[in-house]
């Protein structure tokens, strides 16, 4: 077995290289810059239309595809999302064309109908959010139908992985998570959260084991990537000040809700445990592990 790994620099990227190289498997990654400590190809898979000549001869048998558009505040309803589209769709053509046998690839919660709060791969309802969403569920449909058609992709296995907000060491600064870290350590002023909100979130490193496992089992279908357990912002708010050694009640007397922000969003992990996956951090050692690092940032 062999991965091919796209994203290895980004956010889950950096984690799920550290799953695969902890689990002793051979990887190269492939992107637009070499990764430090594995075989990398340094391809920009958005200017590069064949990608048959870059694949050929790496001898990978599995693909893992988690590069996407992800910029903080402009990947919603990025027209990045529709070359994104294109570009894993031809590396999944060249993938199967060059010998790869298996794929794993980050969708999105995204693609679900929020309204059903509670979100089931064989049961929920598709009605994606965004454009985003919407480029994230068209990328899957047709990537099953390439798999089905007569051709070289027709027999290659696919794993899709709807991810729910895995959180941890290395966030973007600016998302929710870090960005109360910074309020209860004093460097940012108190802002809104929607506390009363239920979200299944998941240790990144968990996450990134999730991806790992199923490309490993050679697991195929939709998964949900995802704790399985619906728990209140309101209590993620207070545990990060815990750990922080500050009070809450500055945000906590801000709490607000977005206009169209369900009170309930979490994905049901029946298919992915019945692989035999187990996370194995609580919420709060990832949100401990989330503290710590960025205090390990900070000058002595």
């Amino acid at each position: 077995m062999k991965v091919l790994l796209t994203g290895a620099s980004g956010y889950l990227g950096r984690h799920v290289l550290a799953c695969l190289q902890a689990r002793g498997i051979a990887t190269v990654a492939l992107g637009r810059s070499r990764v430090p400590g594995v075989e990398s190809v340094a391809c920009d898979l958005l200017e590069t239309p064949d990608l048959r000549p870059v694949l050929q001869g790496l001898g990978a048998t599995h693909l893992l595809h988690l590069a996407w558009y992800a910029e903080h505040g402009l990947y919603w309803n990025s027209p990045l999302n529709l070359r994104w589209l294109d570009a894993t769709l031809r590396l999944l053509q060249a993938f199967a064309e060059t010998g790869g046998r298996h794929a794993a690839v980050a969708g999105t919660c995204a693609e679900y109908d929020w309204a059903c709060g509670h979100l089931r791969e064989d049961g929920t309802p598709l009605a994606p959010q965004g454009l985003y969403g919407a480029a994230k569920d068209a990328t899957r449909r047709l990537a099953q139908a390439l798999l089905q058609a007569p051709g070289p992709a027709q027999g290659m296995t696919l794993a899709w992985c709807h991810v729910f907000w895995p959180f941890g060491p290395g966030e973007a600064p600016r998302r929710v998570l870090p960005s109360l870290v910074e309020v209860f350590r004093g460097r940012a002023a108190p802002f809104g959260v929607n506390t009363g909100a239920l979200r299944g979130m998941l240790p990144v490193a968990d996450a990134a084991a999730a991806f790992v496992h199923l490309l490993a089992q050679g697991a195929h279908g939709r998964f949900n990537i995802c704790s399985g357990q619906p728990v209140a912002m309101d209590h993620v708010v207070r545990e990060l000040a815990r750990l922080c050694g500050a009070d809450p009640a500055p945000v906590l007397a801000l709490a607000s809700a977005r206009p169209g922000d369900p009170p309930l969003l979490v994905g049901d992990t029946t298919r992915l445990r019945a692989t035999g996956w187990q996370p194995t951090q609580t919420l709060e050692q990832g949100l401990a592990a989330l503290v710590q690092a960025q205090l390990s940032k900070e000058p002595a």
